[in-house]
């Protein structure tokens, strides 16, 4: 369905027949960790999210899933493995 309030005619997961579904009855403005991402619009509030009706909630837990100016740096550790034991196991797996 198509918002009428915030963001009027954009495509709204959150609107329905009966008006905006979101606590509040309508979408909030985002926060200051939002600054840079590429999914702020401006709406009749002022700033929104396009994709998230409540950006405090989605920065509550360190790091917003849909921020695309954050990236979050996969550590990723190379276990050293012994080529005897490995063999071993793969002599097993084949039986």
């Amino acid at each position: 369905m198509q918002c009428q309030t915030v963001l009027p005619g954009t495509e709204c997961t959150f609107w329905s027949k009966q008006g905006c579904t979101f606590s509040g009855n309508s979408c909030q403005t985002i926060v200051d960790e939002c600054q840079g991402c590429e999914r702020i619009v401006d709406g009749t509030i002022g700033q929104v999210c396009s994709v998230a009706p409540s950006p405090s909630r989605k920065w509550a837990a360190e790091l917003c899933n849909f921020a695309t100016h954050r990236k979050i740096e996969i550590q990723s550790i190379e276990a050293k493995v012994n080529p005897l034991k490995a063999s071993k196991k793969a002599a097993a797996g084949k039986k």
